[in-house]
Parts: structure tokens; C-alpha cells; sequence
């Protein structure tokens, strides 16, 4: 028996650069995994097959069957003969543009890899084939996403940045997203912020495509960042296609103080989190 973490997919800067003939859209978004909040796989191998069961305060409404991610990625490459248990535990809302069932399914391939002796390649390969974060998430360490997300390439950050990521009462579905994008002629963010010192020497600003689009589908959305930006004294940006908005802080005690305002204003879910650095070998 196992633990493997799950960490949000924090997307810091996203530009949309535009449809592709296969229906997805070319990217270009500077990524991060956050150690908060973040999932955990409890992994067991056993009889033939993959058995799921999932918990935790975001459990509602996550699927046990084939059409998880977890099970999906795990079944493409684990062997006939083989099979895993895995105990879920959700700490990531869905709906939230955090990336959790995407990480998951990254998880669940490291499991197999770990435990079932599963090549790099191979997962890498499901990897792609689970999704277009699935990839980022495989590996964990800051990078670009590129293409329709399967590109990766890893960037020197070493430093942890400091980020508050605040959770509205309701979701957002990532599809409904980009159609708006799409039916609003491929908008471009108009907000930008500051970056945090992890990645200021990678890009000098901040913004994300998917705002207009993501406050178009939602309209409870911008007042909620104003809010939120009001609680907090400090700008907010939207995480992926959103429902959760994000700040940065400078260090570990500034993002306290303001999580401890913004919980005592909106009384809404806060995560404190840290960005997980590169490692030297993954590095260009």
C-alpha cells in the first residue's frame, strides 16, 4: 500500500493563440503544481483490473467507474494479469480550473510505474492520450504548456512562489469555456499582474485569455474577484478556465494575513499554497 500526492495545476499565465482543424486550441501557458490543495491515491496492487473508491470533502458527484480518469489512464497501461486498488481522497474541487482529475489520472501513472515496473515512455504516452494536462501533471515541475497542452517544456524555477487560491460556491465546466471563446471572436485577457519572484525572470507579466470567456459563461464570476480582490488587497487572477481565482504573495507570512482576511470577509474555501520548484535534471 501506497500514497501518492495529487497536487492542483495552478496556470499562471494563459494565452490563447487559437483553434486547431482537431477541434482543441494551441496554447502557451506557464504552469505550475501547488501542494495545496491536492489529492491523494492510496495504491494497492491486487486482482486483475483497477477497483476505485473515492472520499474526502470534494467527493460528491466524482465517478467510481470507467469513465474516471483514473481508472481510464490506469487500465491503458497496466498489464492483463495486473491490477491496482486505489483509495481517492478529494481535496480539489472540480469545476474549479485546478486540474484535479487530470492529476489524479498523472498520479495513478506514477503508481503503475512505481509499482507495476510500467516504462517512462509508456505513460508518457497515456499521459497524452488521458487528456491535455495530464502530461504537465505527469511530471510536476514548473514549464510551458504548449500545443493542445501535451508539449511540455520544463523551465529553470527553483524558488517557491506563495499563492492564495479562494474557491466561489459554484463551478465551471472547461468545454462551455471555450466555446465562448470561440463565440466571442477569440478575445484577449485585458487584466495583467505582477508575476511572483519564482517566475519573474521567465515572463514579465501575467494574464489569462480565458477571463472574458469564463465571465461571460458565469456572470456570478467578476463581482466574486472583486470581492475577493477587496478582501485581499491585492489583484487576483483567474486559475485556468476558472471557477477558483489566485494571488500571489512575496513570502509565506503576507499570504497568511490575507487568507485570514479573506476568510473572515467571504467565508470561502482558501487554500494556502506553494509552488513546487524544478528539479536541476528537468531543467532546459
Amino acid at each position: 500500500m501506497t500514497t501518492f500526492g495529487a497536487p492542483a495545476k495552478l496556470t499562471l499565465s494563459l494565452r490563447v493563440l487559437g483553434t486547431r482543424p482537431d477541434g482543441f486550441h494551441d496554447l502557451e501557458a506557464l504552469t505550475v503544481s501547488v501542494e495545496a490543495p491536492q489529492d491523494r491515491l492510496v495504491v494497492e496492487p491486487g486482482r486483475p483490473g483497477v477497483r476505485l473508491t473515492v472520499d474526502g470533502p470534494e467527493a460528491t458527484g466524482v465517478p467510481t467507474d470507467g469513465t474516471n480518469l483514473v481508472v481510464r489512464a490506469a487500465r491503458e497501461v497496466l498489464p492483463e494479469d495486473l491490477g491496482l486498488d486505489v483509495a481517492l481522497t478529494k481535496w480539489i474541487p472540480a469545476g474549479a480550473g485546478l486540474g484535479g482529475g487530470s492529476s489524479d489520472a498523472a498520479a495513478v501513472l506514477r503508481a503503475c510505474g512505481s509499482l507495476a515496473d510500467v516504462p517512462g515512455p509508456v505513460l508518457t504516452t497515456a499521459a497524452a492520450n488521458a487528456g491535455s494536462d495530464v502530461p504537465f501533471c505527469l511530471q510536476l515541475a514548473p514549464a510551458w504548456m504548449r500545443g493542445r497542452g501535451e508539449v511540455i517544456v520544463p523551465v529553470d524555477s527553483r524558488d517557491r512562489a506563495h499563492v492564495l487560491i479562494v474557491v466561489p460556491p459554484f463551478g465551471i465546466a472547461t468545454p462551455s469555456v471555450y466555446r465562448a471563446w470561440d463565440e466571442l471572436g477569440g478575445p484577449r485577457g485585458t487584466r495583467a499582474v505582477a508575476p511572483p519572484r519564482a517566475v519573474a525572470h521567465l515572463v514579465e507579466e501575467l494574464v489569462n485569455d480565458l477571463e472574458p470567456a469564463a465571465e461571460q459563461v458565469e456572470p456570478r464570476l467578476a463581482p466574486f474577484r472583486v470581492d475577493l480582490e477587496a478582501a485581499a488587497a491585492a489583484p487576483a487572477l483567474l486559475a485556468g478556465s476558472g471557477s477558483a481565482c489566485w494571488i500571489a504573495f512575496a513570502d509565506a507570512d503576507a499570504c497568511e494575513r490575507s487568507a485570514r482576511r479573506v476568510e473572515a470577509e467571504l467565508s470561502l474555501p482558501v487554500h494556502r499554497g506553494t509552488s513546487i520548484p524544478s528539479r536541476p535534471e528537468m531543467e532546459q
